[in-house]
């Protein structure tokens, strides 16, 4: 029963301004609660939130319908939040990790004379390598 568009995997929030904040939950996601300051900002951060949450998880819990959460919320604005999860892993919860690497010794000088962050040069030409963000 999970809406699926394209990779992503599609949950209704609740959104309640209450004056100072605009505060968002979903009510089918366990934990998954969040404000922001403006609608721009509580949608960025109910993405975020629902990334972080479902990144965690094994399995995705069923997602009521966008016309059940309306009804249990009558006095809260709802809209349909969407979050690919592996993208999400690719770009907020890779760790970085230690790795030997061979180069001759010449480029090695080189590049601590210029100051040049050999880890960084190496995790671009991967991803320009292996074609990911």
């Amino acid at each position: 029963r999970n809406i699926v568009m394209a990779n992503k995997v599609v949950y209704p929030a609740i959104f309640i301004n209450d004056g100072d904040y605009i505060f968002v939950k979903f009510p089918d996601v366990e934990g998954a609660f969040t404000q922001g300051i403006n609608i721009q900002e509580a949608y960025e951060m109910a993405e975020e939130v629902l990334g972080i949450i479902l990144s965690q998880s094994e399995s995705y819990p069923a997602p009521r319908t966008f016309e059940e959460i309306a009804e249990l919320y009558p006095h809260s604005d709802v809209a349909l939040i969407g979050v690919d999860v592996e993208d999400f892993k690719i770009e907020h919860r890779s760790k970085t990790v230690r790795r030997n690497i061979s180069i001759p010794e010449w480029l090695h000088d080189l590049a601590k004379l210029q100051n040049v962050n050999v880890s960084k040069v190496v995790t671009e030409a991967l991803k320009r390598e292996l074609k990911v963000k």
